[in-house]
């Protein structure tokens, strides 16, 4: 996908969004902020979807069998994004435009690695809320991704994660009769009543709605992940606390918080809470359909996030996820194990050579703690943190609503990125190219 309306052609910039786990039509519409820069620098857009995800599946609907699933990987992307560059660059008659490369999440992943391993494309990158920190190292334990969310609601009020704790002791205590699974499904609002089987499901499932609106926190309402209102932990932490103490209905408000997420329209008349949140190599997560399954794999394969709940520092039922359990589904899933030195051995770990880099990273965003912090200065490599902020709010378009912390952020990475594709800007040799090393300071934000 493009827009051209505004470049002018050659010596003019290139602003590349490097697509990441979704079609890349989810991005395009969530990402305001490229368009309104472009439009000051006269630049060409171009987003490019990551292979195995939305229409770009390069077996069809055979994409995700043994013999084609294996072709799926971000060594193989970022090729796909350079090769794509290249002949844009030669194409277009543009040899002379400066590339910078976005993106968020694990597409701001992606935008750091095009720097790093094709400077000679790239001449920049902006990676917002890119969790660069939590792949690799062979399993250690991850940053306190349930401990932010938890936090997160603190903050609007310690009362909802004791709310929600008295929930989830309350699912343990009734879960273990047929009655009380009965009443789990009346005051939860699922379409059935959950089996003994069933309870690690919709523990799971309330984690994540939990989670995700922790994660998309934004200051007005959204349809990113669902539609939601404006402020979505503040929503949920005032529908948890309905009803006069002692006489909160924990349970109860605990279905209609997570609610907001899973039934933004109204319209569900019960909650299908398989079909809403499926199991699988992350826990917070893999999405849904086809999209989720790619990303499953790719978890499997070269990632691992390592996610843990334990109910003391977070609000959530104990859970481990370790290597040990992601080899197990991973090989009755897939039939590969995972092999977490492979990220790490491909982008350098956490003692990386670059330059030219702006990493942003949000407050009350909970892949936080995997960000990149510190700044660089010699090399040109800065870091953000934007109180107030959720998972790559800086990408978002400008708002009324917007905090001045992200007014403030977009405003530096815009006088960056004007610098890095100024006419006649980076010409030395050792600025184009991502060296001598450095090591990373990883998850310090407050």
């Amino acid at each position: 996908m493009s827009w051209s309306s505004c470049w002018l052609g050659n010596t003019y910039p290139i602003f590349f969004y490097a697509g990441n786990e979704a079609d890349i039509t989810l991005f395009w519409g969530n990402s305001g902020f490229i368009f309104e820069l472009a439009a000051t620098r006269n630049a060409l857009v171009v987003f490019g979807e990551h292979r195995y995800y939305g229409q770009s599946l390069p077996f069809g609907a055979q994409s995700w069998q043994p013999r084609n699933i294996p072709f799926l990987s971000s060594e193989q992307t970022l090729a796909d994004y350079a090769v794509l560059l290249a002949h844009l660059k030669e194409a277009l008659r543009c040899p002379d435009s400066r590339v910078v490369v976005f993106g968020g999440s694990y597409g701001g992943m992606l935008a750091f690695y095009m720097r790093l391993k094709y400077p000679h494309l790239v001449d920049a990158a902006l990676a917002s809320s890119a969790p660069i920190g939590t792949v690799g190292g062979g399993g250690r334990e991850e940053p306190p991704f349930y401990q932010t969310v938890t936090g997160d609601f603190n903050a609007v009020s310690p009362l909802c994660p004791a709310i929600v704790r008295d929930a989830f002791v309350q699912i343990h205590n009734l879960s273990s009769t047929t009655s009380g699974r009965a009443l789990l499904a009346l005051k939860l609002q699922t379409c059935a009543v959950p089996e003994a089987t069933d309870i690690e499901q919709l523990v799971q499932w309330l984690t994540h709605g939990l989670s995700t609106m922790a994660m998309v926190d934004y200051p007005y309402p959204t349809s990113f992940q669902g539609a939601l209102p404006a402020w979505p932990v503040n929503a949920s932490c005032e529908i948890l606390q309905k009803g006069a103490a002692p006489g909160i209905d924990s349970l109860a408000n605990i279905g209609q918080a997570v609610g907001l997420l899973y039934n933004g329209s109204g319209e569900l008349p019960c909650f299908d809470i398989y079909q809403e949140y499926t199991i699988c190599s992350i826990p917070t997560g893999c999405g849904g359909g086809q999209d989720g399954l790619s990303w499953d794999y790719q978890v499997c394969t070269e990632f691992g996030f390592f996610t843990q709940t334990d109910f003391v520092h977070d609000m959530f039922p104990p859970a481990v996820w370790n290597l040990g359990n992601l080899t197990q589904y991973c090989k009755d899933k897939w039939g590969v194990a995972p092999d977490l030195r492979r990220t790490e051995v491909e982008y350098g770990g956490r003692e990386v050579g670059a330059s030219r880099v702006v990493f942003s990273n949000g407050v009350l965003d909970p892949w936080k703690g995997g960000g990149v912090y510190g700044n660089v200065t010699e090399r040109e490599v800065w870091s953000i943190v934007i109180e107030g902020g959720a998972h790559h709010l800086d990408l978002r378009g400008s708002d009324e609503r917007d905090p001045e912390s992200v007014v403030r952020a977009r405003a530096f990475e815009a006088e960056w990125i004007a610098r890095w594709t100024a006419s006649g800007f980076g010409k030395d040799k050792e600025m184009k190219y991502s060296w001598p090393w450095y090591k990373f300071q990883i998850g310090s934000a407050t």
